[in-house]
């Protein structure tokens, strides 16, 4: 089948223009996928992008913004923005959203850079604290991480906007089911903390009598150490995959019967969902993932998703087991994942958030901003 995508331009006055300064390159997930939104919305967009993610590029990133900025009627500040966002501010008036997606007190406290309690802590969290204010609204991806953070870096929680993550769905899309033998389960990540790797590994040692293969794909923060964890373990039934092209993925998890979200205890493990979770029911394959308050504003544990306890490998292990087990669950978990997908999820989705969002920072009157010429734009969905 096809979905039928429709992208709207203005009729009755110029598109509005975003300058969009990111410091991550245009092959970050996060990067594409809201180029892709920006341009399908209907906005014309001036980029300021670094060809990789490395701080030595901020100075030119920081140049060509000033050049840009006079074109421009609204800015976008994208990951990983702290160090922009004060410059930005600085030099021009008109509005500037932030595009979070990840804090730097909560990362740098998850990847272990700093104690929760400590002097590093505390200036990153003045860091998040200075730069979200400065901004005059801020993206997020759940309204508990909203209120949580609202209240963290005590920033008015009327400054925040909710957008579910969103996948590219013309590269990541429904997969048919392999055959049944061997069962495999899929994760991919950068190792951080939050994604509890070291949970996933115990588990694959539960089952490596149950007939149930793991291939694990990235690298990371903790990668050396779960390497060592999985050769004290001795795992025959894991399958260690460093990389795989971003273009090629959906392929890679299409060979899998289960994907896995993330299983860690930090306090960002509980407070966001992340692109794999997206990324899973978008391939229309059953997901895992631990329970946490985001997670479940998307997806219905037992009904489009299965949740287990964080750190927990023996509730993985039974989990994965009973999905084995059942096909018919596995089927119904999809389909009802894959609906939420559809409805928020898709680069229309995120498109109609982020027009809604730079409208009304714009405080443009629907009368002014219409969407009278449509493209059709044919995406391929395979079942």
């Amino acid at each position: 089948m096809e979905l039928n995508i429709k992208t709207s331009q203005y009729s009755d006055r110029s598109p509005v223009t975003v300058c969009y300064v990111v410091g991550r390159e245009r092959s970050y997930v996060r990067t594409r996928t809201m180029l892709k939104a920006l341009r399908q919305a209907g906005y014309q967009v001036e980029t300021c992008i670094p060809p990789n993610k490395k701080f030595r590029h901020y100075p030119k990133l920081i140049l060509q913004f000033l050049l840009k900025k006079q074109k421009c009627d609204v800015v976008l500040v994208g990951f990983y923005g702290a160090l922009l966002m004060p410059i930005v501010r600085l030099f021009t008036h008109k509005p500037v959203i932030f595009d979070v997606h990840s804090g730097t007190h909560e990362t740098m406290i998850d990847w272990g850079r700093a104690r929760k309690d400590g002097l590093r802590a505390r200036i990153y969290w003045w860091v998040d604290h200075w730069t979200f204010n400065l901004a005059d609204r801020i993206i997020l991806e759940a309204h508990d991480h909203i209120r949580i953070w609202s209240d963290r870096y005590k920033v008015p929680k009327d400054k925040f906007f909710r957008v579910f993550l969103a996948t590219e769905d013309s590269l990541i899309f429904p997969r048919p089911e392999p055959e049944e033998d061997p069962f495999l389960v899929h994760f991919h990540g950068e190792y951080a903390p939050f994604h509890g790797v070291n949970v996933i590994l115990r588990a694959a040692a539960l089952l490596q009598n149950q007939g149930v293969h793991f291939q694990i794909v990235g690298f990371g923060t903790t990668y050396e150490e779960d390497m060592h964890l999985a050769e004290s373990l001795d795992l025959q039934n894991c399958n260690f995959i460093e990389w795989v092209p971003y273009e090629t993925l959906s392929e890679t998890m299409g060979r899998a019967h289960v994907c896995l979200g993330f299983f860690g205890t930090t306090n960002r493990a509980k407070e966001v969902f992340t692109n794999k979770v997206i990324e899973a029911i978008a391939v229309k394959r059953p997901l895992i993932t631990m329970r946490n308050n985001p997670v479940q504003e998307l997806l219905k544990d037992g009904e489009s998703v299965l949740l287990v306890p964080p750190n927990d490998p023996e509730a993985l292990a039974q989990a994965i087991l009973q999905l084995k087990k059942d096909k018919a669950l596995r089927q119904s978990l999809t389909d009802r994942a894959y609906d939420a997908f559809l409805a928020h999820c898709t680069i229309r989705a995120f498109a109609e958030a982020m027009q809604d969002l730079i409208h009304g920072i714009l405080n443009v009157s629907p009368k002014i901003v219409t969407k009278s010429i449509e493209t059709e734009i044919e995406v391929p969905v395979q079942n």
